[in-house]
């Protein structure tokens, strides 16, 4: 029986490569079956798990390896969210007020472990709103409808204080905070329309009469001054003044005399006719 050495040691050969191949081929199937590697993308922490348990680290961004079968990793969203809501509460005065207000919050990063391991990823449902209706409900509670509509800026950061003091509580940060709209029964709208109207038509009687008040001062001091005028004036006529003017105004009618005499000069019974002819003649 011929033995093919060269032959045996191909077949063998062959052999350990198709070998190796599966043994690379099993390998790859059960990496990618496994996998023991995650991706926290931007704006996302993982929250790390062993055999279920939160344990105190947190991923930040970037490929991170885990342990497989052993290790799972939660990932919860850091990025600002908005939250709006709305409710219905009453004021100081027993107004009922319907109120809308938008929230931004974020979980704070390091924090995402214990928000995840005390409230889960449903933290909208379970913390943020229910907190949102209470402080609203509180703080509308301590003004008057009316004060609600003038003092809406301290009231929105009375709020915005209170849930932020609320929720950081629970690792969660609130970065602003805005009423959006307040709306009231129909019949305190119409009354405090009513009185807007009659504190403007108020105002708009108060200033003219002002106006007519100043006008009124103005029309007395211009006839006080006239009349001030005229005594002063009077109090300076002399005689000796009447005399200079009458001086005067017959100088001024002689500047304007021609040289020619009236024809008929006087008022009594014999006028002087002629005066100027016979000037002429001579």
């Amino acid at each position: 029986m011929d033995n093919d050495p060269m032959g045996e040691l191909k077949n063998v050969l062959k052999k350990g490569r198709g070998r190796n191949l599966i043994i690379i081929a099993t390998l790859v199937v059960l990496l990618f079956a496994f996998k023991p590697w995650v991706q926290v993308g931007a704006g996302e922490r993982g929250v790390v798990q062993n055999f279920g348990a939160v344990q105190d680290n947190v991923l930040n961004e970037g490929i991170h390896f885990k342990i497989p079968i052993v290790q799972t990793v939660i990932l919860m969203d850091v990025k600002i969210q908005k939250a709006m809501t709305d409710a219905a509460s009453s004021s100081s005065d027993l107004q009922d007020v319907d109120l809308s207000v938008a929230l931004n919050y974020h979980i704070i990063p390091d924090k995402a472990n214990l928000v995840y391991q005390t409230i889960g990823v449903e933290f909208k449902e379970r913390i943020i709103d229910p907190a949102i209706q209470e402080v609203m409900k509180a703080v509308s509670a301590r003004y008057t409808a009316e004060e609600l509509i003038t003092k809406r800026p301290a009231v929105s950061t009375e709020m915005q204080e209170a849930l932020t003091s609320r929720l950081l509580a629970s690792n969660i940060s609130v970065d602003a905070f805005s009423i959006i709209s307040f709306s009231f029964s129909q019949t305190f709208t119409d009354a405090i329309e009513a009185k807007q109207t009659a504190e403007q038509n108020a105002l708009k009687a108060k200033r003219d009469l002002d106006r007519i008040r100043v006008e009124a001062e103005q029309t007395i001091a211009a006839a006080t001054a006239e009349a001030e005028a005229l005594r002063l004036q009077k109090m300076n006529i002399s005689p000796d003044l009447i005399e200079l003017r009458k001086i005067e105004a017959n100088l001024k009618a002689i500047e304007k005399w021609n040289g020619i005499l009236p024809e008929v000069t006087g008022a009594g019974a014999i006028p002087f006719i002629g005066i100027g002819d016979a000037i002429k003649n001579k």
